[in-house]
């Protein structure tokens, strides 16, 4: 449990409203290092009420199935971020509408710690930074790469410090369409991380630099390299086991020519277009969506508690 200070947040504040966006990390090479936001949004809503009880509304993805408590990871998250400031809420109800699939690979619990934060933040007026809300964001998510991408937009490259999570923002090319394979099922990121060996061979680190070295220049300059710079050995075959049908995706895309990978921890399998390139439909079993680059990253909004 949250241990608070004596400080208090009134009830009957502002309302916030925050929209935060979809992502999808590693991008094949970069492994929890290399992520990228996508126009697909949550959109959740605030506010304080009497007492100290938590309630939250849940329309869209995981509607019925996720905790509608101070259990719900958005209400974890704000519980959280008011101990970090040193504040004890009052009670909370939370609206939230999901159109990011959860248990995917795209994202869906970074944008809730992301939306948590930047809620907690607005009700309480702290005026964290964006660093601050990141090296936060990274100790409850565990790596960077997702919640990096959710509170910069565009294309991020995120590392680790002793002092927490740091990142730099790239404008990807306009060149570049994002297209996403959402299958049916869901994937586990504890799952997909327990498949991971403890040691890979030298030659495979070394390919894995020079890719995602060459991703980086692909990404923001250099489309026509995308094929070559998604290409991974340092995760995605140890994973593939546990996900067939979208290995079996994956494989299909780049024997087509598709710069593709596996979105995050999986299962959705992304695809990186160059200009009007199509790419192959979707097999049965998954939807495939184009979606653009998100370059607003985090929004919020406060207004009246009326």
């Amino acid at each position: 449990m949250p241990i608070y200070g004596s400080a208090s947040i009134a009830e009957g504040g502002p309302r916030a409203t925050v929209r935060v966006p979809a992502t999808s990390a590693n991008l094949g090479p970069g492994f929890d290092s290399l992520g990228l936001a996508l126009d697909l949004w949550d959109e959740v809503t605030a506010e304080t009420t009497s007492g100290t009880a938590v309630t939250v509304e849940v329309e869209g993805e995981g509607a019925g199935t996720v905790p509608d408590d101070e259990r719900h990871l958005v209400a974890a998250t704000m519980l959280r971020t008011f101990a970090h400031l040193d504040l004890a809420p009052p009670g909370l109800r939370l609206k939230c509408r999901n159109a990011i699939p959860h248990a995917r690979g795209l994202g869906s619990s970074s944008a809730a710690i992301v939306a948590g934060i930047m809620l907690a933040d607005a009700l309480a007026g702290a005026g964290m930074t964006r660093s601050e809300k990141l090296v936060l964001a990274d100790a409850i998510e565990g790596h960077p790469d997702n919640v990096a991408p959710c509170l910069l937009g565009g294309f991020t490259i995120a590392y680790s410090t002793g002092d927490g999570a740091r990142a730099v923002r790239l404008d990807p090319s306009p060149r570049l369409h994002p297209w996403v394979y959402v299958p049916e099922h869901r994937g586990l990121t504890a799952v997909a991380r327990a498949a991971l060996p403890a040691k890979v061979p030298h030659a495979d680190a070394v390919f894995n630099l020079s890719r995602s070295a060459l991703l980086v220049a692909a990404v923001a300059h250099h489309p026509s390299r995308l094929f070559d710079a998604t290409d991974d050995r340092l995760h995605q075959s140890y994973r593939a086991e546990g996900m067939p049908e979208s290995t079996a995706l994956l494989t299909r895309l780049r024997t087509a020519g598709v710069a593709a990978a596996i979105s995050g921890a999986g299962p959705t399998v992304l695809a990186l277009a160059v200009d009007d390139a199509g790419v192959p439909e979707a097999p049965p079993g998954f939807e495939a969506s184009r979606l653009d680059v998100a370059s607003g990253a985090v929004q919020v909004a406060t207004s009246p508690n009326e």
